[in-house]
């Protein structure tokens, strides 16, 4: 199921870079904080590129994204990552164990290790996606208003049965 949910996510975020115009893709928004909507697709992708890049060594460590700005800059390469994260998923289907890294200190170098596996981290791709495509949201009503969002765009699974079970004991 987590494999279902990270494509449609995908999908989702797909359709919405399809139907951005080239240069609203790299042009700060103040919605943003005046980061562009590139960037946050780019730092989004770049979730999923660091956990398909620990299947080869099993450590996954999300501080050492390469912040690649081709990717916050063309679409298509942005769409290009995207196929590539679907192939993934799809050639991956079963849980392995990983070792996530991170340092959380705002000073030093020495990286927190834990245990962690494939389907977490997936997980939380998932929740990171669904977060920037909230803010992607509110940048698309206010200043992209062209773009036709997709229905649960940058809406958690949860809150979309919490809302379907509610609408439906009315």
């Amino acid at each position: 199921m987590l494999h279902i949910s990270a494509k449609e996510l995908l999908s989702q975020l797909n359709q919405v870079i399809e139907s951005c115009r080239e240069e609203d893709f790299s042009k700060p928004l103040p919605e943003l904080s005046n980061a562009t909507f590139g960037q946050h697709i780019r730092h989004t992708l770049e979730f999923f590129i660091c956990l398909f890049d620990a299947k080869n060594d099993g450590v996954v460590n999300y501080d050492q994204r390469k912040h690649d700005t081709l990717i916050e800059t063309d679409k298509k390469l942005a769409q290009s990552v995207i196929a590539s994260i679907e192939d993934f998923l799809n050639k991956n289907q079963e849980d392995f164990e990983l070792t996530f890294e991170a340092n959380y200190a705002t000073t030093g170098t020495e990286n927190d290790r834990m245990k962690s596996s494939f389907y977490r981290e997936l997980s939380y791709n998932i929740e990171h996606a669904i977060h920037h495509m909230a803010l992607l949201k509110v940048a698309v009503k206010q200043s992209l208003t062209y773009i036709a969002l997709p229905e649960y765009f940058g809406v958690a699974s949860s809150t979309i049965r919490y809302r379907a079970s509610t609408n439906a004991n009315q």
